[in-house]
């Protein structure tokens, strides 16, 4: 059984949340996962700008400022978007880092976007599992030494949430690594339900959609990012339910597996402005669930399903299958589990971090 450590998010005028933080980071022995000189991939969203639910660069600090005293080489790193956006090169990518604050002068570690200027510089990892034969992976976070994920728990308009695996499996994918994940989550329009408002055309990120007296999807230019299905409220977008989703979790817990892959890591995950949807919006609607506290193993599927029984636990519901009544994240859980990147039985161990 697996080991998680969780701190929630008291604090007093002799213990603050970053302290806290750091005492997670004694828990899980990060001391022992860093050697002298290693590449340290801190793997974050960065966050679409306007969209203020993701981490906090403070708490980076403390992670980058571990990871040195232990002798190791931090960098902050997450791969180029499909989409346009403020994240689809590594110019904008940079600066939208810098824009939400995480400038070497707040965390010490310089940003590193892991596949390169268009999202091409990549690093072909074999699994030969059953979905994905050659993992395409941003070359910055294959050949670091070590990973350190930190991830902002929240909903998903295809996987359910987006929690560690998630964060590790699609963020560190190159660009021609998302496209082959999302090649079978491709909506079609609902004909009888479009009112032709063209919220879907106006946030369509590749100008895949035209409306005239419905929604028309030019399929040569979709890149499957879901977006449209998030953005229309008349269920008149809709993916391929029986396969895409379901095919999507398990080809992104693959991917994971391949950037674990003879890697050292830790993993950290925060229950902090849960929001129903991803961080890539540049947008963020209110919380599906109250702040709860910061979780951290070395397993990343008991990390997930922690995070997730809290957030259930703390609801009485499920709140991300109210938002997204047609997507399941139990697949992504199931699938790590049974090709071995970890254990969804674990123990939860509370960390009180004495408030004296």
């Amino acid at each position: 059984m697996s080991v998680v450590y969780f701190t929630d998010l008291s604090t007093n005028g002799a213990m603050n949340l970053l302290k806290k933080l750091e005492i997670l980071l004694d828990k899980v022995e990060l001391g022992k996962i860093i050697g002298k000189d290693n590449f340290v991939a801190i793997k974050i969203h960065f966050g679409e700008y306007g969209n203020l639910a993701f981490i906090r660069p403070q708490y980076v600090k403390v992670v980058v400022d571990q990871v040195k005293k232990y002798g190791g080489k931090p960098f902050l790193t997450d791969s180029n978007t499909l989409y346009r956006g403020h994240r689809s090169n590594a110019v904008d990518h940079l600066l939208n880092a810098y824009l939400n604050g995480f400038g070497y002068e707040v965390t010490g570690a310089p940003v590193v976007i892991a596949d390169g200027l268009r999202g091409s510089d990549e690093v072909k990892i074999k699994i030969n599992k059953t979905y994905v034969k050659e993992a395409k992976i941003g070359s910055a976070i294959a050949l670091a030494d070590v990973l350190v994920a930190m991830t902002h728990f929240k909903g998903h308009e295809q996987t359910g949430f987006g929690g560690t695996l998630k964060n590790i499996g699609m963020g560190s994918a190159s660009r021609a690594g998302k496209l082959e994940q999302h090649s079978e989550s491709k909506p079609y329009v609902v004909v009888e339900n479009c009112i032709a408002c063209r919220m879907c055309e106006r946030n369509c990120p590749a100008n895949a959609i035209t409306v005239t007296k419905f929604a028309v999807i030019d399929y040569a230019k979709c890149i499957g990012c879901g977006q449209c299905i998030a953005m229309c409220n008349y269920g008149a977008m809709s993916p391929k339910w029986g396969d895409s989703s379901e095919l999507l979790s398990k080809k992104m817990v693959e991917y994971t597996l391949a950037v674990l892959k003879n890697k050292k890591a830790v993993f950290i995950s925060f229950l902090t402005d849960i929001s129903p949807d991803c961080d890539c919006w540049h947008t963020n609607r209110p919380p599906v669930a109250p702040n709860i506290g910061i979780l951290a193993s070395t397993d990343p599927v008991a990390l997930d399903q922690a995070c997730i029984d809290l957030v259930r636990e703390t609801q009485g519901k499920d709140p991300f299958l109210e938002v997204h009544p047609k997507v399941t994240w139990e697949t992504q859980l199931s699938y790590a589990e049974e090709i071995g990147l970890g254990s969804r039985k674990y123990e939860l161990v509370k960390v009180a971090c004495d408030l004296v």
